[in-house]
Protein backbone atom coordinates (compact mmCIF):
# COMPACT_ATOMS: atom_id res chain seq x y z
CA UNK A 1 0.00 0.00 0.00
CA UNK A 2 1.11 3.52 -0.66
CA UNK A 3 0.72 6.28 1.83
CA UNK A 4 -1.35 9.31 0.89
CA UNK A 5 0.49 12.59 0.84
CA UNK A 6 -0.72 16.14 0.71
CA UNK A 7 1.88 16.98 -1.90
CA UNK A 8 0.42 17.99 -5.25
CA UNK A 9 2.11 17.80 -8.59
CA UNK A 10 3.22 21.08 -10.12
CA UNK A 11 1.60 21.95 -13.46
CA UNK A 12 4.31 24.27 -14.80
CA UNK A 13 5.77 21.85 -17.34
CA UNK A 14 2.37 20.96 -18.79
CA UNK A 15 1.38 24.62 -18.92
CA UNK A 16 4.66 25.47 -20.66
CA UNK A 17 4.05 22.81 -23.31
CA UNK A 18 0.50 23.98 -23.94
CA UNK A 19 1.34 27.67 -24.17
CA UNK A 20 4.40 27.01 -26.34
CA UNK A 21 2.21 25.12 -28.82
CA UNK A 22 -0.13 28.07 -29.12
CA UNK A 23 2.74 30.50 -29.52
CA UNK A 24 4.34 28.26 -32.16
CA UNK A 25 1.09 28.19 -34.15
CA UNK A 26 0.95 31.98 -33.88
CA UNK A 27 4.53 32.11 -35.18
CA UNK A 28 3.58 30.16 -38.31
CA UNK A 29 0.63 32.49 -38.87
CA UNK A 30 2.71 35.59 -38.31
CA UNK A 31 5.34 34.42 -40.78
CA UNK A 32 2.56 33.78 -43.31
CA UNK A 33 1.28 37.34 -43.01
CA UNK A 34 4.78 38.83 -43.06
CA UNK A 35 5.77 36.86 -46.15
CA UNK A 36 2.70 38.18 -47.97
CA UNK A 37 3.40 41.74 -46.86
CA UNK A 38 7.04 41.80 -47.86
CA UNK A 39 8.78 40.33 -50.89
CA UNK A 40 12.09 40.59 -49.02
CA UNK A 41 10.79 38.46 -46.16
CA UNK A 42 9.28 35.97 -48.60
CA UNK A 43 12.68 35.60 -50.26
CA UNK A 44 14.56 35.46 -46.96
CA UNK A 45 12.45 32.63 -45.55
CA UNK A 46 12.63 30.47 -48.68
CA UNK A 47 14.99 27.88 -47.21
CA UNK A 48 14.16 25.19 -49.80
CA UNK A 49 13.26 26.50 -53.26
CA UNK A 50 10.80 23.75 -54.33
CA UNK A 51 8.70 24.45 -51.21
CA UNK A 52 9.05 28.22 -51.42
CA UNK A 53 8.48 30.35 -48.33
CA UNK A 54 6.48 27.54 -46.70
CA UNK A 55 9.81 25.96 -45.75
CA UNK A 56 10.76 29.04 -43.74
CA UNK A 57 7.30 29.62 -42.25
CA UNK A 58 7.17 26.14 -40.75
CA UNK A 59 10.84 26.04 -39.75
CA UNK A 60 10.60 29.36 -37.93
CA UNK A 61 7.30 28.32 -36.33
CA UNK A 62 8.87 25.11 -35.02
CA UNK A 63 11.89 27.03 -33.71
CA UNK A 64 9.60 29.51 -31.93
CA UNK A 65 7.71 26.59 -30.40
CA UNK A 66 10.87 24.79 -29.23
CA UNK A 67 12.55 27.87 -27.79
CA UNK A 68 9.36 28.98 -26.04
CA UNK A 69 8.81 25.49 -24.62
CA UNK A 70 12.41 25.30 -23.38
CA UNK A 71 12.34 28.75 -21.76
CA UNK A 72 8.89 28.39 -20.17
CA UNK A 73 9.66 24.83 -19.10
CA UNK A 74 12.81 26.00 -17.36
CA UNK A 75 11.05 28.94 -15.71
CA UNK A 76 7.93 27.01 -14.66
CA UNK A 77 9.32 23.52 -13.95
CA UNK A 78 8.79 23.72 -10.18
CA UNK A 79 5.86 26.10 -10.20
CA UNK A 80 2.12 25.78 -10.00
CA UNK A 81 0.77 28.27 -12.55
CA UNK A 82 -2.78 29.43 -13.18
CA UNK A 83 -3.66 26.72 -15.69
CA UNK A 84 -6.95 28.34 -16.70
CA UNK A 85 -5.19 31.53 -17.77
CA UNK A 86 -2.56 29.53 -19.65
CA UNK A 87 -5.26 27.57 -21.50
CA UNK A 88 -7.04 30.77 -22.52
CA UNK A 89 -3.78 32.38 -23.69
CA UNK A 90 -2.76 29.23 -25.60
CA UNK A 91 -6.10 29.07 -27.41
CA UNK A 92 -5.99 32.78 -28.23
CA UNK A 93 -2.55 32.31 -29.81
CA UNK A 94 -3.79 29.19 -31.62
CA UNK A 95 -6.87 31.01 -32.95
CA UNK A 96 -4.75 33.92 -34.17
CA UNK A 97 -2.35 31.49 -35.81
CA UNK A 98 -5.24 29.86 -37.66
CA UNK A 99 -6.66 33.24 -38.66
CA UNK A 100 -3.30 34.40 -39.99
CA UNK A 101 -3.00 31.29 -42.19
CA UNK A 102 -6.51 31.68 -43.63
CA UNK A 103 -6.08 32.93 -47.24
CA UNK A 104 -8.80 35.62 -47.20
CA UNK A 105 -7.01 37.14 -44.21
CA UNK A 106 -3.33 36.91 -45.21
CA UNK A 107 -4.07 38.01 -48.77
CA UNK A 108 -5.21 41.35 -47.35
CA UNK A 109 -1.50 42.02 -46.76
CA UNK A 110 -0.36 41.00 -50.22
CA UNK A 111 2.45 43.26 -51.45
Amino acid sequence: MTAKTNETMKNGLAAAALLAGGIGAFGVGLMTVLSEASAAIKTAITFYAPAGPLSGKTTIGVLIWLVTWAVLGYLWKDKDVSFGKVVVAAFVFLALGFLFTFPPFFLLFEA
